[in-house]
């Protein structure tokens, strides 16, 4: 059996991939109120998911304000397909 990706198999990190492989893109509000993670957890989780290239960040301004911009990569959504497969040997599906 293959070995599940640890980077993955965090509860947050697993639910903003998932948020992010039916999406072209989302803001960290949105992935902030979907997953009702505190700002600090997100962020310090969005920045492992980008430091492995699994996602991309884009800081910017909308207005005065800032604004995150988060999309999962082609590394990312191959690492997820991945994780979903070895889960499904798991579970012998």
């Amino acid at each position: 059996m293959r070995e599940l990706d640890p980077l993955l198999h965090s509860q947050l990190r697993l639910a903003v991939m998932s948020i992010l492989m039916n999406v072209e893109e989302a803001d960290f509000v949105f992935l902030k109120e979907k997953t009702e993670a505190t700002a600090g957890n997100l962020s310090v989780q969005l920045d492992k998911l980008s430091s492995a290239g699994y996602i991309s960040v884009e800081k910017g301004f909308s207005g005065k304000k800032t604004r995150t911009v988060c999309r999962v990569t082609g590394r990312g959504r191959k690492a997820f397909e991945e994780y979903v497969e070895s889960l499904k040997e798991y579970l012998n599906l």
